[in-house]
């Protein structure tokens, strides 16, 4: 038999292992017993030079002792991991846990949000439409001429497209919510009542009061027998819910390319209460979004018969609002992600 003691061998190798107390001790005892040059290794190498009834007690004992040794290994690396763990995080449990502040909806959301919410408790469905528009839906069919300047590059965000150099462009980032309509009414038919909010695009300069991304809310209701009184009551509702009880509503004439009659919706100026102020530019009214009644023309695009039916359509800008409800002076501020001042909704 040759001269190899394996229960000696196991006996050491557990004690040597046993008395490690550091990660790279253990890492120099794996290459001495399992590495390429190291004790399994060289006993393997030799049994080939051996007889053939001692090659069988030398192959199976020394698998048993590589398996004993890697298994020992094991355990040891695992309980010098979880002190180094212990040795790491070791501190005092008595001590104040570190704060983690929680995010919140950005003011923007929160208006959004809580203008939808009085018009759906008026029964108006929340829907939602795509950013990229083609001029169909964005001009066309919402009843603006071609010559119209809002068509103009100018004035609006056109994609380059494919066939761009071959035919005019017809996609878009939509300028307005109102194209949501034409979807809507494409797809539905009569009676329905949505509001679409959404970010619309206009290549405008930034300034305090404007910016090429804001928001937009845009309400839709269509019906048999629709009168503009109807208008006046839901917007009436919108205001006294969401600027208070307090505030007055008025309507003066305006134009739309898709509402017939046409109005500019204003409310006596929150902070001055309509007395005059420079917020208000000493009018003591604040304007705060436009609507009328659907155009025949709109109507027709969609397919609607409009002497059956009629309806009111009406839209916002959320940042508009926002500035008003909580007496902020410049959009930026909006967009700049200064925790200084979102921290305060």
């Amino acid at each position: 038999m040759p001269n190899f003691d394996f229960q000696a061998l196991e006996k050491e190798i557990s004690e040597n292992i046993q008395n490690i107390n550091s990660r790279e001790a253990l890492e120099e005892l794996k290459i001495k017993y399992l590495g390429r040059k190291g004790l399994i290794a060289q006993i393997t190498a030799s049994i080939p030079g051996l007889e053939s009834q001692e090659k069988a007690f030398v192959g199976q004992n020394v698998n048993i002792l590589k398996n004993k040794i890697t298994q020992e290994l094991l355990e040891k690396e695992k309980i010098l991991n979880s002190e180094s763990v212990k040795e790491l995080y070791n501190f005092d449990n008595n001590l104040p846990a570190i704060s983690h502040g929680l995010g919140h909806k950005h003011p923007i959301s929160l208006v959004m949000e809580g203008i939808c919410d009085i018009f759906t408790r008026l029964g108006f469905l929340v829907v939602e439409g795509p950013e990229i528009e083609n001029e169909h839906n964005n001009f066309t069919a919402l009843n603006i001429p071609l010559d119209h300047p809002s068509r103009d590059a100018f004035d609006t965000f056109y994609l380059e497209t494919p066939n761009s150099k071959l035919q005019t462009p017809n996609l878009l980032l939509r300028s307005h919510t109102s194209p949501s309509q034409i979807r809507i009414m494409q797809d539905k038919k009569p009676p329905l009542a949505v509001v679409v909010p959404g970010v619309v695009y206009r290549p405008d300069a930034v300034d305090a009061s404007h910016s090429f991304m804001f928001h937009q809310i845009e309400g839709l209701l269509v019906d048999r027998q629709v009168k503009f009184s109807d208008l006046k009551g839901v917007l009436g509702f919108f205001v006294k819910e969401f600027f208070g009880k307090d505030v007055k509503m008025r309507f003066r004439p305006h134009f739309f390319p898709f509402t017939e009659p046409s109005a500019e919706v204003d409310i006596s100026c929150i902070m001055c209460q309509g007395k005059g102020c420079s917020a208000c530019g000493r009018k003591g009214w604040l304007e705060i979004l436009g609507a009328g009644m659907v155009h025949s023309n709109v109507f027709k695009a969609v397919g609607y018969n409009s002497k059956i039916y009629n309806g009111f359509a009406f839209g916002m800008g959320v940042e508009r609002i926002a500035m008003l409800k909580y007496n902020i002076d410049d959009i930026r501020l909006f967009f700049e992600n200064d925790l200084r001042f979102l921290r305060q909704f």
